[in-house]
């Protein structure tokens, strides 16, 4: 007989692991302990060598629902006799915290039905949890994952919660969540003169169910933050929650009560049902089936509508009692991130809402609920937004990562953080912009609990070349406060490293040809790049074409009004003047043609302000009130036409065998006006525009005789686009992001991998 000790790191802590280990010890009648440490679980126990290995190999191959290991070890200690197996107190080292955080996971079937069970002691009770489910990131104040290092350290448990919490065969053996309604969390329901209505929990759901019937909004406290909530068949209700938040046009998300409802009323298939009834609880962009179901105003212009199915026990309840859709979009006021503080809620968010149901947990880090989309086709899935259910763990086993502590600082726009800790790699939720003061103040607060959550020491922080993105101006101060360097990584350079560090091919022999197509970032050369095409091969980057400079003007304001970039690309283009000059008053006219006369010193390439162009022209939308607004609407009336034709196009808009040193933009929109002259279908031209982009990535291909391509970069959440790839470039191998968004959130892991390239 021998002590044997086991190692486990990965995300082991708050997936219910220690439990899982007591539990097998029983099975194999092991005496000893397993202990949570700051950066692993641990294991010490006696037994025969051939019982330690098959205890080891059952222990490895059965972990929990929520568990992800990343690295397992076996050896003989030095010997102990224990007389019997337990969970011991955690232990913690602040020099060496290199756990990984779970993150949310919705409500439980097993916790479902006893929430629904009259007979179980937990009947209605709106925070039940379980080692399955329920909140953990947000809650964490330190590490390792103990119920006095949450936000539920100020709740104790009654004897009830304590027996479950000490029973090795309960389902809440060492749940830190663990509380019920004789030592439950508590509510409260304020109208907006903050006169408490409610506290008792069915009193509160059947107040807010009768609100919602009137006509009223009602903030609702949830794991990441406030939602604003109202019923999703009252028009009115829609319009007021619009017209409050000053947001006209961009979709709102739809929660359904189920899988019953949203089979009737949406096309979904069987991967896009399984993503809304996983345990990451996203909103899904589903299509409706008959489009009078719902209101316009719910996504306006749109096919698509985001959907959610109840992820917490006390949207559960809510939704059962209701029993009808409600609109569930983030509780914040325009322009600022998600509302998560009980006395901000009321101070704030009642300015939108009527009501307000808050509760007593704090929560520590606040985060929007993750997006996500389906090709309707090949069922490419797509990240919109990666945050509540995602962050803000990152596994992947086969980059080696340096033993350096690294922040990378992200971009500007739909921020992300990320951090490079004892070769962890740790991806912030979706921060936002960080062009709005607060978002800022909570992108530098979220950067820091992180640093104070693992211990680190940073030795380097990474920024986008940009040194005008407050990110990077950050990224410098924080350096400055460290006293350590920083490292310069180009925007689509970045995006490049993202998607070959996703794909596993950084260490590749082969060249691939990077498609980086997005909005805006600072090339090279002092202009706006956002239509790359960069080759790799053997940790060598090179740029091999862009889509051909035009005039970037007035900077963000081009962003906002899609006509400007119509007028910047067609410009001095026959038969333009006719289609643009009614977009703009003859002051603006005089104005911006004598500013494009003048030729500005900067241009861009960005593709997604092509897009913005095309969408103006048209007709679509002239000025955006979100951001990819234009794209949007341009995508939706692409796949009108594709839907009745089929993706096998032919015509394209670049009639040139080969572009040799860049792609003629002036080509494309030429074409463009050319087909509107000739009255020919939006539909058609819209999707003949996105073809011609496919088309132009198999020339540059061919010309670069390269077989493998990656994707990345804004312009890649569309769709159609993708569809179109996988159907007219099956030759190539293809690859896409898996785990990450193409958009600016994947731009800090790119950070990570571009310095990993060039430094390893």
């Amino acid at each position: 007989m021998n002590t044997w000790q086991i190692r486990i790191k990965g995300q082991v802590q708050g997936v219910g692991f220690r439990p899982y280990v007591y539990k097998m010890a029983a099975k194999f009648y092991l005496n000893g302990y397993v202990l949570n440490s700051s950066s692993e679980v641990q294991i010490e126990f006696n037994s025969t060598k051939i019982i330690a290995d098959e205890f080891y190999k059952e222990l490895i191959e059965n972990i929990p629902l929520n568990a992800i290991i990343t690295n397992s070890s076996i050896e003989k200690s030095s010997f102990q006799e224990f007389k019997n197996f337990d969970i011991r107190h955690s232990s913690s080292n602040k020099l060496d915290t290199a756990t990984l955080v779970a993150p949310e996971t919705a409500i439980c079937n097993d916790c479902i039905k006893e929430l629904l069970n009259h007979e179980n002691k937990r009947y209605k009770y709106p925070f039940i949890t379980c080692i399955n489910c329920g909140p953990r990131y947000s809650l964490i104040h330190e590490l390792p994952y103990d119920r006095e290092n949450t936000s539920m350290e100020t709740y104790t448990m009654c004897l009830e919660c304590n027996l479950e919490y000490s029973n090795p065969s309960d389902r809440r053996f060492h749940s830190q969540t663990n509380s019920c309604l004789n030592c439950s969390i508590k509510l409260k329901l304020i109208d907006n003169s903050h006169e408490t209505i409610a506290t008792d929990a069915i009193e509160c759901i059947d107040q807010i169910v009768k609100f919602w019937k009137a006509g009223k909004i009602v903030a609702i406290k949830g794991l990441g933050g406030y939602i604003l909530t109202c019923d999703a068949n009252n028009k009115n209700s829609i319009k007021s929650l619009r017209l409050k938040k000053r947001r006209p046009s961009k979709p709102f998300a739809l929660m359904l009560d189920g899988e019953d409802t949203v089979k009737k009323d949406f096309e979904v298939s069987e991967m896009e049902l399984k993503a809304l009834k996983s345990t990451t609880a996203p909103i899904v962009l589903l299509k409706e089936i008959d489009i009078k179901t719902y209101s316009e105003e719910i996504a306006p212009g749109l096919s698509h509508y985001g959907i959610m199915f109840p992820s917490t026990p006390l949207q559960v309840l809510l939704l059962n009692k209701f029993n009808a859709p409600i609109i569930a979009t983030s509780g914040n006021i325009h322009g600022i991130p998600i509302i998560h503080k009980n006395k901000l809620a009321e101070d704030r968010l009642f300015e939108i809402a009527d009501y307000l149901l808050e509760d007593d947990r704090e929560i520590i880090v606040p985060q929007d609920d993750s997006v996500i989309r389906f090709t309707t086709l090949t069922q490419q899935k797509i990240i919109l937004r990666r945050s509540k259910g995602l962050a803000p763990t990152y596994i992947n086993p086969n980059i080696n990562w340096s033993k350096q502590s690294i922040l990378a600082t992200g971009a500007l726009l739909k921020s992300s953080f990320s951090i490079l800790h004892k070769q962890n790699t740790y991806i912030s939720q979706y921060l936002g912009n960080l062009d709005r003061f607060e978002t800022l103040e909570n992108y530098k607060k979220t950067v820091l609990h992180f640093i104070q959550l693992f211990s680190i020491q940073p030795t380097l922080i990474l920024i986008d070349k940009h040194q005008e993105y407050l990110s990077s101006q950050y990224g410098i101060q924080l350096a400055d406060n460290y006293k350590i360097p920083t490292y310069k990584v180009q925007h689509h350079l970045a995006h490049f490293s993202a998607v070959l560090g996703e794909n596993n091919l950084v260490e590749t022999t082969h060249s691939v040809l990077g498609v980086i197509w997005d909005g805006t970032g600072l090339g090279d050369d002092g202009n706006i790049w956002g239509g790359e095409f960069f080759t790799y091969k053997n940790r060598d980057f090179s740029r091999a074409t862009h889509f051909e400079y035009y005039e970037y003007l007035l900077g963000d304001k081009m962003s906002k009004e899609p006509r400007i970039s119509a007028l910047a690309t067609c410009w001095n283009i026959t038969g333009s003047k006719e289609l643009l000059q009614k977009k703009f008053s003859e002051i603006e006219w005089y104005l911006y043609t004598k500013m494009l006369a003048k030729e500005t010193s900067l241009k861009t390439s960005s593709i997604g302000r092509i897009f913005d162009a095309v969408a103006s022209l048209l007709g679509l939308i002239d000025k955006q009130s979100y951001e990819g607004e234009a794209a949007m609407l341009l995508e939706d009336l692409a796949w009108e036409y594709c839907i009745i034709n089929g993706l096998n196009f032919q015509e394209s808009y670049f009639t040139k065998s080969l572009y040799l040193n860049t792609i003629s933009v002036k080509d494309l929109m030429q074409g463009i006006i050319e087909d509107l002259r000739l009255n020919l279908d939006k539909d058609f031209i819209a999707a003949k525009f996105h073809f011609s982009l496919v088309g132009i990535i198999k020339k540059v291909a061919i010309k670069e005789n390269i077989n493998r391509i990656a994707f990345s970069g804004g312009v890649f959440q569309n769709s159609l686009l993708v569809e179109l790839i996988r159907f007219h470039l099956k030759e190539h191998e293809l690859y896409f992001h898996k785990e990450l968004s193409p958009n600016d959130e994947s731009i800090s892991f790119g950070q990570l991998v571009f310095h990993h390239i060039n430094t390893s």
